[in-house]
């Protein structure tokens, strides 16, 4: 198998596994709060983390200084900032709101590196592409012509959600602008070991250093392994088709939500699923054309 097809695969994966995420989430929340169930999540992860380092890495976890502060910034902002209230909204929200949200990361992350990093202009597959997503999540979170007529546009619930997704597409930014090169194991251990330490000092004062559902546990090792494999996806494919591979999970997630959770899923969040292919499909557009003009160019150089 050659690496594209690891990637894909690995993408593939991950996809399912932050599908379940959300959905033994849930079931944690039957014994256990938000915030508990986090808290176990992040240590569990870093265990997974650190069994597969000493398994494909020979147990090296040395990084750089400079890449450790990359890391904390990860491990703060996305896993304790973003992963908090992403886990406090699905209190609130049905699974298949918190994860098509959780998947308009793509916006951002455009315009991040368009306003911030002044890396790229943006075109018209760009407006195209964030104009579609937000159609998507605006049908995903008003769920029912009626809410659309009278200009329910989902909750505050739903507002925090997209901050978390904001802050994941920083992490994400980061990830890929300095932490590419680094194994995939390593970096994961790193992110939550700072999480869990954090964590720690929290369920300490709180006295409730004890895990209170094996869901909880479960959650943590599908989120390690997700993470993992979205980390060594990331080394091996596109960003843009990394993104599109992605939306397997809102996919996976729905199905799962009604089966096991009961979450009904209504006609316009299933056009908001379709809409949210479209629009990351015209975000990748940009990647692709730049690709195209290398290699064009990289033709005529030969000639």
């Amino acid at each position: 198998m050659n690496s594209k097809s690891k990637g894909i695969l690995a993408i593939l994966c991950a996809s399912f596994m932050w599908a379940l995420e959300p959905i033994f989430a849930k079931l944690a929340y039957q014994n256990s709060d938000f915030l508990h169930t986090s808290a176990v999540r992040a240590f569990v992860v870093a265990v997974i983390a650190l069994i597969y380092v000493l398994i494909t890495n020979k147990g090296s976890l040395k990084i750089t200084k400079s890449q450790f502060a990359k890391i904390a910034y990860i491990g703060i902002v996305g896993t304790i900032g973003a992963d908090l209230l992403f886990f406090y909204a699905l209190t609130k929200v049905p699974v298949i709101n918190a994860v098509l949200i959780g998947h308009m990361q793509p916006i951002f992350v455009v315009l991040i590196a368009f306003l911030v990093l002044k890396e790229d202009r943006l075109t018209k597959y760009d407006y195209f592409g964030i104009l579609i997503m937000l159609t998507a999540g605006f049908l995903v979170t008003t769920k029912t012509p009626g809410n659309f007529r009278a200009l329910k546009f989902g909750t505050w619930c739903d507002l925090i959600l997209l901050s978390a997704t904001f802050l994941w597409a920083t992490t994400g930014i980061v990830m890929r602008k300095y932490l590419k090169a680094l194994d995939a194991g390593v970096l994961t251990f790193y992110r939550y070991l700072i999480a869990s330490v954090v964590f720690l000092i929290y369920l300490l004062s709180a006295s409730s250093v004890a895990i209170n559902s094996f869901y909880q546990i479960i959650v943590g090792v599908v989120v390690g392994i997700g993470t993992i494999l979205y980390y060594e996806s990331m080394k091996r494919i596109k960003a843009a088709q990394v993104s599109a591979l992605e939306l397997s999970t809102p996919f996976w997630a729905s199905i799962l939500g009604f089966i096991i959770l009961r979450e009904k899923i209504t006609i316009m969040q299933v056009v908001g699923i379709v809409l949210l292919f479209a629009g990351v499909y015209f975000l990748s557009r940009k990647e692709e054309g730049f690709i195209q003009l290398n290699r064009s160019r990289m033709t005529n150089d030969l000639l």
